[in-house]
């Protein structure tokens, strides 16, 4: 898919959730409901837009992880309308399985745009070391074995009854 498919897409998704907040009826909750829904659902497309005009690559991984909070934001939102009967699961049940899709894209896009990012940037700096479990040693990824950190707690000691 391109980058302009996937625009087109979150557009249409954006129109499709329009649809639903009409439909929401017009009760205290249905309001809340609809206003909460409308911002999230409409919001993934223009963040993603925004991201493709990113100034770096570290600029298009936030923006498209803003998109992304967005539309998991809205993939509750279309949860709790299932839930609270404010809408039959049956009508909008399409539109939640383009929501998890969408959502699943724009985790693939951003795990491929974090793993592009090349040695000696300066960018994994922000990395963090892989902890293992034995004793609160952290590995050190140019050395053999773990670096020393201090015992912060000793094990404990199984405590037997007198």
């Amino acid at each position: 898919m391109t980058p302009q498919e996937l625009s087109d897409r979150l557009w249409q998704f954006a129109a499709r959730i329009a649809k639903v907040v009409d439909a929401l009826p017009d009760t205290r909750v249905g309001r809340h409901v609809a206003g909460q829904i409308v911002r999230s659902g409409i919001a993934a497309a223009p963040n993603y837009d925004e991201a493709r005009s990113g100034e770096s690559r570290a600029d298009f991984v936030h923006k498209v992880n803003v998109a992304l909070k967005e539309l998991v934001e809205t993939r509750g939102w279309l949860k709790f309308i299932i839930l609270a009967g404010l809408l039959p699961a049956r009508r909008i049940a399409v539109l939640v399985d383009e929501c998890d899709q969408l959502c699943r894209i724009l985790g693939r896009s951003i795990a491929t745009a974090k793993a592009a990012r090349k040695p000696g940037s300066g960018e994994e700096r922000n990395q963090r070391l892989p902890m293992t479990n034995s004793r609160f040693s952290m590995t050190n990824p140019q050395s053999k074995g773990p670096v020393s950190t201090g015992e912060i707690a000793p094990k404990a000691e199984k405590h037997q009854k007198m």
